[in-house]
């Protein structure tokens, strides 16, 4: 009787594809940079994939013990017990980057690779920004003020202001803040009152970029 073959299934093929791409893609090029996604939109992803393309860098996203297993793979030396020995022996060489990238694979991280400057790969990556809101309980990235000047809101709705010791006056029945204040530092933890203030002043003070 014949061995059955075993069909592959969707996910290992996709898989087996992954792998061969990211072995291929760390040993054509000489520079990496690591970047972290955390809070980065899939539509951005996108929009920085095609601009990555434009100047010749490629990004492999995923999962960090697959990258791991697919790199450490592709530097091990081949032994004839391998079953993939006669498909490796000719071509094998030991790759010095690939090491590197290894002891840096932490967290969720994806890698761009370049043979040209990181520095433009760096300025695709500041050029792709979304707007955020301030969260309640999130740690801001950075300082947070409001400039001076009428804010569009009616009378009722000064003790939002208040609450935080901003002083106001009302002009033609519209809230004014007298002086620009930053309500928020860097660091700071940001509190349900400011969230709701800034988000009253349609204030999207945060970025998230890669």
């Amino acid at each position: 009787s014949t061995m059955a073959v075993k069909k592959k299934s969707e996910k290992r093929i996709k898989k087996e594809a992954y792998w061969s791409r990211l072995q291929m893609v760390a040993t054509k090029y000489n520079n990496v940079l690591f970047v972290d996604a955390d809070n980065v939109s899939s539509k951005q992803i996108s929009k920085i994939r095609q601009k990555l393309r434009e100047i010749d860098a490629y990004m492999i996203m995923g999962k960090n013990t697959l990258m791991k297993a697919s790199l450490s793979a592709v530097n091990k030396k081949p032994e004839p017990t391998d079953e993939d020995y006669e498909a490796r022996k000719d071509t094998y060489v030991f790759n010095s980057n690939i090491e590197k990238i290894l002891l840096q694979l932490k967290g969720n991280i994806n890698l761009i690779f370049s043979n040209g400057d990181l520095g433009e790969v760096k300025a695709v990556l500041d050029s792709v920004v979304r707007p955020s809101p301030a969260k309640p309980g999130m740690i801001a990235p950075g300082p947070v003020s409001i400039p001076a000047g009428s804010t569009g809101l009616d009378p009722k709705q000064t003790s939002f202001f208040q609450n935080l010791g901003i002083q106001t006056k009302i002009v033609k029945a519209q809230i004014e803040i007298v002086n620009p204040v930053q309500i928020i530092a860097a660091e700071d933890k940001i509190t349900p009152g400011q969230a709701a203030l800034l988000d009253k002043l349609k204030i999207r003070p945060f970025e998230y970029k890669m």
